[in-house]
């Protein structure tokens, strides 16, 4: 098994946060089609201030919802220069405090950008889990503290990162290959592809 790791690009804590502001509702290509031109121009939270919102929204518009996000992101800059003097912070309630961040992109910051042992449960992990039987959920919160109860601790940083991926390309929503499935013994789902 390979080294599960974020489809997205970037060089920082910051360009991560701001790509996963970005990825609600879009795809990882295209929010890294975007950063690659914003990040190139405006790579700080001081940059992009000065690139205003207006000029903001016109660079991100690829990505939807552009009019939410530009403005989440202008004051996410404000916030990381008044308040963080312009660092990343490290913990849920800092990063959930800043708009635009969730706690799904809060756990993908901290698990992707420091290591941290979170699970961001995104569509893919919510169905691959409860497909599977790997959990029994009914919402997002409880998948994530289910999974993170049985996940063994050697697999505890980078099992979200596994989940999307097996969600993405195996086990989607419609089109599931369980031919290509390394867990199809294990798993509980009620239909397994001839």
């Amino acid at each position: 098994m390979g080294e599960a790791k974020s489809e997205l690009s970037y060089k920082n804590h910051f360009e991560l946060l701001i790509s996963v502001i970005l990825s609600a509702q879009s795809t990882d290509k295209t929010v890294n089609t975007v950063t690659e031109k914003l990040f190139s121009q405006s790579p700080t939270p001081e940059s992009i201030l000065l690139l205003g919102q207006k000029r903001l929204l016109e660079i991100i518009r690829p990505v939807g919802l552009s009019p939410t996000k530009s403005k989440n992101i202008i004051a996410t800059c404000k916030i990381l220069l008044e308040i963080h003097k312009g660092v990343v912070p490290q913990n849920r309630e800092e990063l959930e405090a800043l708009p635009g961040v969730g706690r799904k992109t809060a756990n993908v910051v901290l698990n992707e950008g420091f290591g941290q042992t979170t699970i961001a449960v995104d569509t893919h992990v919510f169905r691959v889990s409860n497909r599977t039987g790997l959990v029994t959920a009914k919402n997002v919160l409880d998948t994530e503290k289910e999974l993170l109860q049985i996940t063994p601790k050697k697999w505890a940083v980078k099992a979200h990162s596994y989940l999307i991926l097996h969600g993405r390309y195996v086990c989607k929503a419609k089109k599931f290959n369980c031919q290509q499935c390394v867990i199809i013994s294990e798993c509980e789902y009620p239909y397994k592809s001839k």
